[in-house]
């Protein structure tokens, strides 16, 4: 959903946010009905993902097993292919970008949590490579849209991936939301929102060893996935809620999903 002329955040619209400038205008969002109860469930989930004895010293396997399957969920989301090939050979290029990005995830990390936007940039010619042009990469890769509103929001954005304190789930959810809501790229911005939020909850600490698989509650659930993210890009306090809710919930079954690769591996 491009933004064409608002430079502010749909959830830094005046209706959430009262407390002063000083204040995390992220807060809000924690505050509204069922947030904090859903946060609960999604941390839980996810803990015990990475307390099954599975994952006590083999989760490396389970974590390469889990960035795969959040590859293949998050570019069925764009509309790419899901399943692998036999041969190895994947010539779907939103297949190729997402597994691009799951390989390099993790050394993504330390730029994630230092300079955030760079990282963006990083993940869109990961994502996006086999979707443009020869000719046009060098003016589309990594590079935003020139459109008003997109660079501020990038760099607002920016700036709370490293001062926010509000719950992980909540964070992660913001990240997602406004990455989708500013469609900041040319193509590939869904599976870059989607790192984008696995790479947030590697840095805050919801799932530090990227054990979880919450693009497969985004598949599960794909209808609620668009009108909720819709919904976050109204700002509306409805929309806003109804999106935390279905990330945490999106997070509660990729604990689960955690769950059963250990189960399967164990």
């Amino acid at each position: 959903m491009p933004v064409e002329a608002r430079p502010m955040p749909v959830w830094q619209d005046h209706r959430m946010t009262s407390a002063g400038p000083a204040a995390d205008p992220l807060a809000p969002l924690a505050e509204l009905p069922g947030v904090a109860d859903a946060v609960v469930r999604a941390r839980e989930a996810v803990t015990r993902a990475h307390a099954h004895p599975t994952n006590r010293r083999g989760w490396p396997a389970s974590a390469a097993q889990a960035s795969v399957r959040a590859a293949r969920a998050s570019a069925a989301l764009d509309g790419g292919r899901a399943e692998l090939p036999e041969d190895g050979m994947v010539d779907d290029p939103v297949l190729a970008g997402a597994l691009r990005v799951a390989e390099e995830l993790g050394r993504l990390l330390p730029a994630w949590q230092r300079a955030p936007l760079q990282a963006l940039a990083r993940l869109h010619v990961l994502a996006a490579t086999d979707l443009v042009p020869v000719a046009d990469r060098d003016e589309v890769l990594g590079r935003p849209r020139r459109v008003a509103g997109v660079t501020e929001r990038l760099e607002l954005l920016g700036r709370l991936v490293a001062t926010s304190s509000v719950p992980a789930p909540v964070l992660v959810a913001v990240v997602h939301g406004e990455l989708l809501a500013v469609a900041p790229f040319e193509v590939a911005n869904g599976v870059v929102a989607r790192a984008a939020a696995r790479l947030t909850g590697l840095s805050t600490g919801l799932d530090p060893k990227g054990l979880a698989v919450p693009e497969v509650g985004h598949l599960r659930r794909a209808k609620e996935y668009r009108e909720t993210a819709a919904g976050f890009a109204t700002g509306t306090r409805d929309g806003l809620g109804r999106w935390v809710l279905h990330c945490c919930a999106a997070w509660e079954l990729g604990g689960r999903e955690a769950v059963a690769i250990a189960e399967a591996s164990g």
